[in-house]
């Protein structure tokens, strides 16, 4: 962010008001400046050191200034002085600047439209290892797109961990670490098996749910198991512009997950789309896998129902996939909340398929783009 120019500042006792040298114009009430002091917090770790009730109830500012590249402020009632800077204030002013690159989220409803080479991002870890500005570029578009991919790592076990450091933390499990897509009789899950699998987010049955997912292929089958990917942030804004009653049900009707193994014993109940505080759809959770039964009333399974049938729907429409085949070596990771992920079937008998995968904490992925994006712009994430 460049440094803002401010033009003229002004003041009553309730608010403050700064005018910018482009024209526009921000208000700030006094009860929020008095409660973000600078002096009120910790000089190290930059955390609060008083609580709402330690605040006056009603602080009135007597004068304002535009001062040395700030703004000062004299309080009625209070004997020290406030200096905000313009950067500071321009950074919080309500509906001015963009979020930062990495939550700026782009949707892509047709996926069969789109390819992995051309359209998603791509890197090689040596790359991303030796240069910040390229990783952080890379983690924007995993960030903004909910999937990207790696290319160059070495087809063997454990790789996927070495490389997850330039990624985010690994999120350990009931699997391990890391977990081992293959074929095997009798499999626990069905993803170590030879089907085909419809479009789904993993774990909706887990507290948290995993936030990131990363595969792996180690072998590649030269016979089907290609991989299946559609976005679900924009499936569900197109299921809320052609069907919003269907979408408004889903939102509020909890839905049982469980899952049940010789080692783990997991359930969870949240909506097949989740809405964010401000009202956006903020996750999908849906795998018809791990669905248990519904806790709902007799006259009410009947709408639920509808609506989804007709979300799953169009996860099997094909123009909404983007499919793709991982060669060996191949890493995919994407956003386990938003980005539904498939397979079609394959036949281990006559190609081996291996991949292997592990799951990341959501906040690690953010918060290294962040620290990324702050060392590049000299302290400004």
């Amino acid at each position: 962010m460049s440094d803002p120019s401010v033009r003229n500042v002004s003041s009553v006792p309730e608010r403050l008001t700064v005018e910018w040298s482009d024209g526009g114009r921000s208000e700030y009430p006094s009860l929020w400046l008095r409660d973000n002091l600078a002096q009120d917090r910790d000089a190290h770790s930059g955390q609060r050191l008083v609580d709402i009730v330690d605040l006056p109830l009603q602080p009135r500012i007597r004068s304002a200034a535009h001062d040395n590249g700030g703004v000062r402020i004299d309080w009625e009632d209070e004997p020290a002085p406030a200096t905000f800077s313009s950067r500071w204030l321009a950074a919080h002013a309500a509906g001015r600047g963009a979020p930062p690159p990495q939550l700026q989220v782009r949707e892509w409803l047709m996926g069969a439209g789109l390819t992995a080479r051309r359209d998603f991002a791509w890197g090689q870890p040596a790359v991303l290892a030796a240069d910040p500005s390229q990783r952080l570029a890379w983690l924007t578009r995993l960030l903004q797109d909910g999937l990207a991919f790696l290319e160059g790592v070495p087809p063997r076990e454990g790789a996927i961990l070495e490389v997850m450091r330039l990624v985010g933390h690994v999120l350990e499990t009931n699997y391990g670490l890391t977990f081992d897509v293959r074929s095997v009789p009798q499999p626990e899950n069905l993803a170590y098996s030879d089907l085909g699998l419809g479009l789904h987010t993993d774990n909706p049955y887990r507290d948290p749910v995993p936030g990131f997912q990363a595969l792996h292929a180690l072998i590649a089958s030269d016979e089907g198991g290609d991989s299946l990917f559609a976005d679900g942030f924009a499936l569900a804004q197109f299921l809320r512009q052609e069907f919003s009653a269907d979408f408004e049900l889903l939102t509020r009707t909890a839905v049982p997950f469980s899952y049940s193994s010789g080692n783990a014993e997991l359930y969870a109940e949240r909506p097949l789309i989740q809405l964010g505080a401000a009202g956006r759809v903020a996750a999908v959770h849906y795998n018809s896998r791990s669905i248990a039964p519904l806790h709902l009333a007799p006259a009410e399974l009947p709408q639920f129902y509808r609506a989804y049938r007709r979300f799953a729907t169009l996860m099997r429409e094909a123009p909404y996939q983007l499919r793709t085949r991982l060669g060996n070596g191949t890493l995919v990771v994407f956003d386990n909340q938003r980005i539904l992920h498939g397979r079609t079937a394959f036949s281990s008998a006559r190609s081996a398929r291996h991949l292997q995968g592990c799951y990341l904490t959501r906040d690690s992925v953010y918060s290294e783009a962040a620290l990324l994006r702050r060392r590049n712009t000299g302290g400004v994430a």
